[in-house]
């Protein structure tokens, strides 16, 4: 075998998924069928009423069921180790999560260190953790979202909040993604617009940072299989998953949000969250998200009028979107015309080649319709807090190599001033 400078490997895994209308009624089917017997179900509190049929359908199954809710939105490291301790007690022999993204990532995290053991920082991402890589798989665990949009399902992620470090990471394994999702568009009729719209763009935001990322063929050759990143750079296939998810959230994510009885638009982007999460579970996520995580660890001041609950924090998918717009005309240079396609695809108009506008105008005008924060400084931050924010995102390594051009301090810097309101 000719060993090469280059990567000239990329890998596409995926979530087995049952997707469509009433298909949460086979949850103690799938459950049957995956042979678990104790399950430990971590449930969002806000959806104990939709949770409640599922529940039923999953005990029909004959399985014992350990119920947790002590799920926390965007979960802190005490709230994720809460569940830790309470799912080892409990000695299950698989999982299911009910809820948005955060009741799926806490049920991960829960299943890893049931099974593995450890402390949960052992396994966070360097180098704020120790990425230790779980040495076999997980017990199975069944993911039902309830939002249209995070695509935890998908994903071998589980983000956390460390307020005391400021900053908010994640664990970063394939042993993570879920065994098997249902996705049922009807059990997000009662989420709120601000969910959906928040979850929407975190959906647009993936996919766009994942279409955009720098090619995996420009990475350097790991020295073994086992140093390959997760987050492997933009491939076709990866691509093909990418492109759909934005179109279907261009298309649908305004009729989601401003009806909950629209299940056509709300099921199309549980669909796209879905397809979002294929994509950039191969190709990965860059300087969007790797902005996010400081911009919703540093302060705790923000509180989306319409968000459910007291908790004041920043939802991730506003987190993530409000530096999209400048740090898309950042990376133009890097594929002019895939930026431009990824700004066709989301609105469906056609647009000048070297249109550098294109993307961060239709990105700002989908923020602006659904009800998102305008910009940094709508979260609680001015120039005076850049230099933390952007000490914050270079601590996210992993995300920053996944950009198709490579961003200094000072561009950081800059795309955070950027980005203080999009209008």
């Amino acid at each position: 075998m000719t060993v090469t400078e280059h990567e000239t490997i990329f890998t596409i895994e995926a979530t087995p998924v049952k997707f469509g209308a009433g298909a949460a009624h086979d949850a103690g089917w799938e459950l049957a069928r995956l042979g678990v017997r104790r399950a430990f179900v971590v449930v969002d509190p806000g959806v104990r009423e939709v949770a409640a049929p599922i529940l039923e359908s999953l005990r029909a199954s004959g399985a014992d069921l350990i119920e947790w809710d002590d799920v926390e939105t965007e979960p802190s490291l005490d709230a994720l180790n809460r569940a830790v301790t309470a799912a080892r007690e409990a000695n299950p022999d698989g999982f299911v999560a009910i809820g948005g993204g955060s009741a799926i990532d806490t049920a991960k995290v829960a299943n890893l260190l049931t099974t593995h053991g450890g402390e949960i920082m052992d396994y966070v991402n360097p180098p704020v953790g120790g990425g230790k890589k779980p040495p076999s798989p997980l017990r199975p665990l069944l993911a039902i979202p309830t939002t249209a949009g995070s695509g935890s399902e998908a994903t071998t992620v589980a983000i956390l909040d460390l307020p005391e470090l400021g900053i908010k990471t994640g664990i970063s394994h394939r042993t993570l993604r879920p065994t098997q999702a249902i996705v049922d568009p009807e059990l997000t009729r009662s989420a709120p617009g601000a969910v959906i719209a928040s979850a929407g763009l975190d959906v647009v935001c993936h996919a766009a940072e994942s279409f955009l990322g720098r090619p995996y063929t420009s990475r350097p050759r790991p020295a073994t299989p086992d140093d390959r990143p997760p987050y492997q750079g933009s491939n076709p296939v990866a691509d093909l998953w990418s492109a759909q998810a934005i179109r279907y959230g261009g298309e649908y994510l305004r009729r989601a949000v401003h009806d909950g009885d629209d299940v056509e638009a709300r099921g199309f982007m549980m669909l796209s969250a879905t397809m979002a999460g294929v994509g950039f579970g191969s190709a990965g996520v860059h300087i969007p998200h790797a902005c996010a995580y400081p911009l919703a660890g540093l302060k705790h001041v923000y509180r989306h009028p319409g968000y459910p609950g007291g908790k004041v924090f920043v939802p991730h998918g506003f987190s993530v979107i409000v530096t999209a717009p400048a740090a898309f005309r950042f990376t133009f240079d890097a594929d002019p015309e895939k930026h431009v396609r990824a700004a066709s695809l989301l609105t469906g108009e056609a647009y000048s080649p070297d249109d550098r506008e294109a993307l961060p105008g239709a990105l700002t005008a989908l923020m602006r319709d659904v009800g998102a924060p305008s910009g940094v400084r709508e979260l609680g931050y001015d120039e005076a807090d850049i230099p933390a924010l952007v000490d914050g995102a270079l601590k996210q390594q992993r995300l920053l190599a996944v950009a198709p051009k490579q961003p200094t301090g000072d561009d950081l810097a800059q795309i955070f001033r950027d980005s203080m309101a999009n209008w």
